[in-house]
């Protein structure tokens, strides 16, 4: 029996000293709505096939010149005003500078052939170290 009312004394006694340092709604929730779960719908239903999402867009057909003597006589397409376009005419080669013609068109050389003393090899060297950290971080995944 003196076991018992020594708890229930220690439990008034522990209420009373929590009441007079801290309110007693600090250690009550406050929150008086209860949080649902809704989650999201999909905005439409699944659709069999290919399923459209907005209005049909028509690709636009832009004009291709097709006349052969135009073709070797102009550049075309070098004038982008709509109305009336004024094409470039090509002149003679002796007309153009010669580093014009030295100019390369094709792909660029292996990084074995370029020259280590140059920014060129040294750009080059960082975008393949570059490439390569990225696809192994994507294989990685």
């Amino acid at each position: 029996m003196a076991l018992l009312s020594s708890r229930i004394s220690s439990l008034s006694l522990s209420r009373n000293c929590l009441s007079l340092t801290y309110p007693l709604s600090f250690l009550l929730p406050t929150c008086t709505h209860v949080q649902h779960m809704n989650y999201a719908k999909p905005a439409m239903p699944k659709m069999k096939g290919k399923a459209k999402l907005g209005p049909a867009v028509e690709k636009v057909r832009l004009p291709v010149e097709t006349d052969p003597v135009k073709l070797a006589n102009f550049v075309c397409g070098s004038d982008p005003v709509k109305e009336n376009p004024q094409d470039i005419k090509l002149k003679d080669d002796s007309e153009y500078p010669e580093w014009l013609w030295t100019l390369r068109t094709g792909k660029p050389p292996p990084l074995r052939d370029m020259d280590a003393n140059t920014k060129q090899y040294w750009r080059r060297l960082r975008t393949m170290a570059m490439k390569e950290k990225n696809l192994l971080k994507k294989t990685r995944k």
